[in-house]
């Protein structure tokens, strides 16, 4: 799960990456990247860390031009402590190319090795993003016969790509001198939005992983990126989308409903605010169905993307939902935190309760999934501190039983609490007095009452059907033994500010089609 923009403008899109970076914060908090171009001169500027902290004053002012892209990274392929993995990522042939990508490719390795002995490029990071945009550049150059690139040639490498990339994928790419494009995997998994914005200066065009980054940056919302689409704008503003691939299921990420995506943005046509308020009624159902027996005294959600289930929830089994929690802002989304160790002290450092809303009280806790149990352990514990006689807990989504492969950092069974337990096994790991989890049914139900033409999801780490159809046990076990090999420890820098590193973070670049 990253964050990604495009844009095409007729005025410098520097703030304008830069703020709608800011909205897509919440996608990635490791590292953050923009490029700019002039015609055929790109400027790029990453680093580690969150997008306030990536950006300098001197930083902007070298981020020239009227279209570029951005990319904040939450990494699942490759090291997250490596800044040369930072995002965009830049190749200078044939045409000169920035890629930014959302997603994970499950046939990584076997491209990296066509790579290096079919197509005779090399690739200088463990990130799947570098194989993806070199596998788009060979495509490319297959795809021209002339020295000036063009709308066919580029529809004709992105359905090369098609054939070749496995997983999930939502791209953007700037093509030096002719313009941006943007890209959706077959299978629709990662979200990908469009908005245009008409000036007086012409029709500006933005494409995003959520249409909140659209709202708030002044466009209006034309339509998701369908599966297997592509779309391009030249620097003129003209904008062109064609299908390239051969066969498509729209199939979206269910775990961006459930957590990921912000609640204001709206994605396939779905508001994941309305989904979240749903999710939570289909649960209170259950909940009256299973243990009708419990007495609470009051729901309280965990801050913030459960906060619209408890209150759904509240409301349909009409009890007083409480805000049981202060949330500290300045502290990173846990989940997306590498490492339990990171994670469990950060819990404590986000959150502290209000001991007055747990005194005494019988509480029904809501968190949107419960994914390794360190958060729901560490959460329930400070409700029994804070004076609660019995706490429950609610999940708004189902087991998280699987490992996900398309983006989502859930790539061991053996990190997940509910792989090898059953509910009752998992209520006593966390310490809760009762637990209850939403039905896969219901869950699915919730989001396609939004939008009925959905009729199928990626729900992998639920159920363990991975809808690519390329995903093996054999895979699986390599990415558990990968992920579960100690790694070498490596010291802090002292200094962190990611202003003045000389890693070739920084690029002002004349790049021309030949």
């Amino acid at each position: 799960m990253c964050g990604i923009l495009g844009v095409v403008a007729t005025t410098p899109v520097n703030q304008l990456l830069y703020d709608g970076l800011q909205v897509l914060q919440h996608r990635g908090q490791d590292a953050a990247g923009i490029a700019t171009g002039e015609g055929g001169r790109f400027h790029m500027h990453k680093g580690s860390g969150l997008v306030r902290d990536v950006f300098r004053t001197r930083n902007m002012r070298d981020l020239v031009g009227n279209w570029g892209i951005g990319h904040c990274r939450y990494p699942t392929a490759g090291s997250a402590d490596n800044a040369a993995e930072a995002q965009p990522f830049y190749v200078n042939s044939p045409f000169g190319l920035m890629l930014a990508h959302n997603g994970n490719l499950t046939n990584a390795l076997q491209l990296k090795q066509d790579m290096f002995l079919q197509d005779l490029r090399h690739i200088n990071t463990n990130s799947d993003s570098e194989v993806l945009l070199n596998v788009f550049a060979h495509e490319l150059q297959v795809a021209s016969n002339a020295p000036q690139v063009n709308a066919e040639t580029i529809f004709k490498a992105i359905a090369g790509v098609h054939r070749r990339v496995k997983g999930a994928y939502a791209v953007v790419i700037m093509i030096a001198g002719y313009g941006l494009v943007a890209f959706r995997d077959p299978y629709g998994i990662r979200p990908l939005v469009i908005g245009r914005n008409d000036t007086p200066g012409g029709t500006e065009f933005l494409v995003a992983s959520e249409s909140v980054a659209i709202d708030t940056l002044g466009f209006k919302l034309l339509r998701d990126v369908e599966p297997g689409e592509a779309i391009l704008i030249d620097l003129r503003g003209n904008f062109l989308s064609r299908q390239c691939a051969d066969r498509t299921v729209h199939a979206p990420c269910m775990f961006e409903f459930v957590y990921l995506a912000r609640p204001d943005s709206v994605m396939d046509g779905i508001s994941v605010y309305e989904t979240r308020a749903r999710m939570g009624e289909f649960l209170a159902d259950k909940l009256r169905r299973t243990l009708p027996h419990l007495e609470i005294d009051a729901i309280i959600p965990i801050p913030d993307s459960s906060r619209h289930s408890a209150m759904d929830m509240a409301a349909r089994l009409n009890l007083p939902y409480r805000e049981g929690f202060v949330k500290n802002r300045y502290i990173g989304r846990t989940f997306i935190m590498p490492g339990q160790a990171t994670r469990r002290k950060s819990v404590r450092q986000k959150l502290n309760a209000i001991a007055q809303e747990f005194k005494g009280r019988n509480v029904m806790l809501v968190d949107d999934s419960i994914v390794r149990g360190t958060t729901s352990r560490e959460i329930i514990m400070m409700a029994r501190e804070a004076g609660a006689k019995k706490v429950y807990f609610a999940s708004a989504s189902p087991p998280v039983r699987f490992a996900n492969v398309y983006g989502i950092d859930m790539p061991s069974r053996s990190e997940l609490i509910a792989s090898f337990r059953t509910d009752e096994e998992i209520c006593r790991e966390i310490g809760a007095d009762a637990l209850v989890y939403q039905d896969l049914e219901d869950l699915k139900a919730a989001v396609r009452a939004i939008n009925p033409s959905i009729t199928q999801f990626e729900t992998s780490c639920f159920d363990g059907h991975y809808v690519t159809g390329d995903v093996t046990p054999a895979y699986l076990r390599k990415m558990e033994l990968e992920r579960d090999q100690p790694k070498a420890s490596t010291a802090e820098p002292e200094d962190n500010d990611p202003v003045d590193h000389h890693d070739g973070t920084q690029l002002g670049l004349n790049l021309g089609h030949g």
